[in-house]
């Protein structure tokens, strides 16, 4: 499932925005999954009905206009003329006052225990309707417990009408059976096997949650994870209850001549009234969660791939006609995922058909329903003149990722909730590996531990901190990107072989079966015939351990020592932290700037031989498992430069004793591309710091001019990777720095930073002008990685120099914009022009909208740039975009861009009035009437609010009390506002 609790501006990263350059904006994304849409729309193609006049805004309310040609410098104010533009979406729903919530319930993991009845099989059958659909289950039954011994058989329900509940064909009576708002009850079920027959009525069409079963753009669809079936029919909803399915739907050709369901399509035709059926069954046991239904009208494209077996499987995307022609780079992803993980981990697709759905209105970004996946548009649809290099890699990461669950999530799936990693974690590390295999492996790892940085080390940090498998929840939550950095480590350890030799073992033992994160890490262990000691404390302890080291060289024994010491910090409910296990991959680097080779260690009493079958060693990984440790490294001629947790080989915080010469050093010497990278944001942070502490006592601020010299070495290089290049020369986000602070000052961060963006561009102006003049390219659209880098080179260095507001690189990215052939490069170019506030900028942005808004995914970047936006006064900007006709509360696509978008912009959310704050307060407030799950999402922006000074803290924590108070909350944002509260 691509589906995070992380915070709002995470959120509008899957929209292709990232703060921290304006390089991930048209840069690949390296799989950000996240959003989607919801009312109803016309198609996904014309979302906002026939209506496609130009529109311009006059105060609040916008008109349409007459388009012009293309965008100058000195272009006036559109012409135009008010009229009216219907729109083809329902407002919607007034928040209205609910009954008072009670007191959402605490999950443990220590409660855990197995279902007192296994379903064995669970036959379903669907009549949709326009205004109702039934539903009926047919479920064997057995004891899970001691034969002969019975207790109530409790099943899980939400909003469903219970029209008859059957045993074993006899109807029961009231007395047999308990029904509240939550259960069915069977109070006396048979102590032997048995048939449980159930029929409740639905009504997908008022499902604005998007789980369970609802409309999207009139067809029906399921999202059934977390805890979505239970609002299809009343079941054991529960992970570790796995059946073989059958599916059985009815509905009107016309209106859904396309039925689906998992598995295998048994049988199909025509019935009375115009109706028809399909039947499928999936020959494989699976949870509930993993149920899908989708009806509608639905074009597929449809191609096969053969497997190493020699098998023929057909694969079909299913979409609106209209837009079957942006699929085919999705069905280039999927055959790529198909190869690679026979290639890689021997994994063969077991079924002859798999399916995906396109759909506009989704809770995730996709999920991985067995043999028929649902998508969000975002993820699937993409065309060189409507999608990013970034949506484009985004699709890549995706499709591999959810395809991949087939075996890691699928077949072998999770005992509980709390074990969400197990899948999820392993998952999303081996969809990192598959993007890293098809494109450049260092700039996917700095992708991978920037957003890890930026999003999940403040969480660590908070009051929502817990370890990738939490002891405790209200509604289900999980660490994707730290649990596939636990995944990672086992492979780190082991190396790819023994890794490939665990995860065979893992299949072996537990095909078919709901396990624990336990049974990964022995199958993992026993395959390598080895223990890591302490190494399960990555699953229970929460926060990011922070390692320190120091280095001291001995000139006449010619030895190097390391010495390491550990902390993880204390978080809720974890005072106290064990050592972790953590695997430092280290290199030493001599005065040339060429690796060491390695010949011994001294460790714990103990010397290791550094051997390779004769060849020599220039990278080790050392095993840092205590609170403290030394490591001597012997043979070693000179002193050298230590090159520390090379690769990023664990999620942790270092802080060495390297200097700034040591650290320029690396910066232009190390081999490990990684660490080169590493060094430039060291530095850059130090520097970025020192210059707030400047800011804040009011001094002057200065560029240091060895940072200068550094970027410029590495802008002209000829020999290393454009995108690396560009990411190299990225400065450190906004909230990375404020998260360094005591007292995060969002105001002194955001005018540092600009002020080094400008400097940097002044004094490399002839290098970016000369990086963007010789990155220019006449060819057609390719998605590769040679175009991706020279694009990303390009843009990076568009966006510095347009951050001086000079008329003559103004022009320069009106001509990038007017004549961009693409829309990486347009939309880069609109992303340099909007930093700058005036009427270039507001042209801009009107004329993109223009021509644009017929395609509600570009229209969502749209309102995703502007929310972002530090220009000033951007609150009232951002609440003003709520009421463009473009924009629909219900679709959870457009509420990621524009009001999760809007929290990722630090010094508008922040505001110092608290006007950021009472917006996204009322916002969350009618979010959550309308979708829960998206409004936990934007309330999570408030969850640091003690990091801030005492004013701010002041106005969000009246906001969390506001939200608090309010009846009728959901569990989602009740978790997270009354956690956020009580830190």
């Amino acid at each position: 499932m691509a589906r995070r609790l992380i915070s709002p501006a995470a959120a509008c990263q899957g929209c292709g925005l990232v703060k921290a350059g304006f390089l991930g904006m048209v840069s690949p994304l390296h799989y950000q999954r996240l959003p989607p849409p919801s009312s109803k729309r016309g198609s996904s193609g014309n979302n906002y009905s026939s209506c496609r006049a130009n529109l311009t805004k006059e105060g609040s309310h916008w008109t349409r206009t007459i388009p012009k040609p293309s965008l100058s410098l000195h272009s006036s104010k559109f012409l135009s003329k008010r009229t009216s533009c219907s729109v083809a979406t329902e407002l919607p729903p007034a928040a209205t006052e609910g009954p008072e919530m009670d007191l959402p319930k605490e999950i443990f993991l220590k409660d855990y225990k197995k279902p007192d009845y296994l379903f064995d099989t669970v036959d379903l059958e669907f009549q949709l309707g326009d205004e109702k659909t039934i539903v009926t289950s047919k479920i064997g039954v057995s004891p899970g417990n001691e034969v002969g011994t019975t207790s109530p058989l409790a099943l899980h329900g939400r909003d469903l009408k219970l029209l008859s509940v059957k045993v074993n064909g006899t109807e029961l009576k009231s007395d047999e059976y308990t029904v509240d708002p939550r259960h069915l009850t069977i109070l006396t079920p048979p102590a032997a096997v048995f048939t449980l027959e159930i029929v409740t009525e639905i009504y997908p069409q008022l499902n604005t949650s998007l789980e369970g079963l609802y409309r999207s753009t009139g067809n029906f669809c399921t999202q059934c994870e977390a805890e979505g079936f239970r609002k299809i029919t009343y079941f054991q909803d529960r992970p570790d209850v796995m059946a073989k399915y059958t599916c059985r739907i009815e509905g009107d050709k016309t209106l859904y001549p396309v039925l689906l369901s998992n598995g295998n399509l048994i049988k199909q035709g025509d019935l009375e009234g115009g109706k028809h059926y399909a039947l499928w069954e999936d020959p494989f046991k699976k949870p509930c969660y993993l149920f899908a239904l989708v009806a509608g009208q639905l074009e597929c494209r449809e191609d096969s791939f053969v497997t190493c077996s020699g098998r023929k499987v057909t694969l079909r995307i299913w979409t609106p006609a209209q837009d079957l022609p942006k699929t085919s780079h999705a069905m280039y992803s999927l055959k790529e995922a198909m190869k690679w993980d026979e290639e890689v981990f021997g994994l063969e697709y077991d079924l002859d058909l798999f399916n995906i759905v396109v759909v506009p209105d989704f809770n995730m970004g996709a999920m991985e329903n067995k043999s028929l996946n649902v998508f969000q548009s975002r993820l699937v649809l993409a065309s060189p003149e409507a999608a990013t290099d970034g949506d484009y890699a985004a699709i890549l990461g995706v499709i591999g990722h959810e395809y991949f669950h087939n075996w890691t999530g699928n077949r072998v799936t999770c005992r509980d909730w709390f074990q969400l990693t197990l899948k999820e974690g392993l998952t999303v590390f081996r969809d990192q590996e598959f993007s890293s295999d098809l494109g450049c492996r260092t700039v996917k790892r700095i992708a991978d531990v920037s957003k890890l940085r930026s999003y999940q080390f403040p969480q660590d940090a908070g009051p929502m901190a817990h370890p990738i498998r939490p002891h405790s929840y209200i509604k289900v939550i999980i660490l994707y990107v730290s649990g596939a950095e636990v995944v990672r480590m086992y492979k780190t350890m082991f190396g790819a072989s023994g890794f490939r030799k665990g995860m065979d073992l893992y299949f072996q033992r537990h095909d078919g079966q709901a396990v624990t994160c336990e049974d990964f890490y022995a199958a993992m262990c026993d395959a390598n015939n080895t223990q890591l000691p302490n190494f399960l404390q990555w699953y229970s302890q929460a926060g990011t351990p922070t390692v320190k080291v120091s280095s001291s060289y001995n000139e006449s024994s010619k030895t190097f020592s390391l010495k390491f010491s550990q902390e993880v910090p204390p978080t809720p409910g974890q005072p106290l932290k064990e050592p972790m296990f953590i695997p430092v991959a280290v290199g030493l680097v001599d005065s040339t700037g060429k690796d060491m080779p390695l010949t011994t260690i001294y460790s714990d009493g103990m010397l290791q031989t550094l051997s390779n079958d004769g060849q020599p060693i220039f990278t080790t990984v050392l095993q840092f498992k205590k609170k403290e440790e030394e490591f001597i490294f012997n043979n070693v001629s000179e002193r050298p430069v230590p090159s520390l947790l090379r690769g990023y080989s664990a999620p942790i915080r270092l802080d060495s004793d390297l200097t700034e010469s040591d650290l320029y050093f690396l910066l232009a010497n190390d081999s490990d591309e990684f660490n080169r990278w590493e060094a430039g944001q060291v530095l850059a942070r130090k520097l970025m710091l020192s210059l707030v502490a400047d800011f804040q006592q009011q001094k002057t601020l200065a560029l240091n001019p060895k940072f200068v010299d550094g970027l410029r070495a590495i802008l002209r290089s000829t020999i290393l990777d454009k995108e690396f290049i560009a990411k190299a020369i990225t400065l450190p986000g906004q909230g990375e720095i404020m998260d360094m602070m005591p007292v995060a000052d969002p105001d002194a961060v955001h005018a540092v930073r600009t002020f080094i963006k400008k400097e940097l561009a002044i004094q490399l102006k002839d290098d970016l002008l000369a990086a963007v003049s010789s990155n220019r390219s006449s060819e057609a659209y390719t998605f590769n990685h040679d175009s991706v880098a020279r694009r990303a080179l390009k843009n990076t260095c568009l966006a510095y120099l347009v951050s001086l507001n000079e008329p003559n690189v103004t022009e320069l990215a009106l001509n990038e914009y007017n004549s961009a052939t693409n829309m990486t490069e347009q939309f880069a170019a609109l992303a340099a022009l909007s930093q700058n506030p005036g009427q270039v900028r507001d042209d801009a942005l009107l004329d993109f909208y223009n021509k644009w808004q017929h395609d509600y995914l570009v229209v969502s970047k749209w309102f995703a740039l502007q929310a972002t936006s530090d220009i000033p006064g951007n609150v009232a900007n951002v609440q003003k975009l709520l009421a463009h006709p473009a924009f629909d509360m219900r679709n959870p696509n457009k509420v990621y861009s524009l009001i999760g978008g809007f929290c990722g912009s630090p010094v508008s959310f922040h505001a110092k009035d608290g006007s950021g704050y009472k917006f996204l307060g009322e916002v969350v407030l009618q979010l959550d009437k309308i979708n829960p799950q998206v409004a936990s999402r934007m309330v999570s922006a408030f969850s640091r609010w003690r990091r801030y000074d005492e004013t701010r803290q002041a106005l969000a924590k009246a906001q969390l009390e506001m939200i608090i108070s309010a009846n009728g909350l959901s569990e989602n944002v009740y978790e997270i506002a009354s956690k956020s509260l009580a830190a």
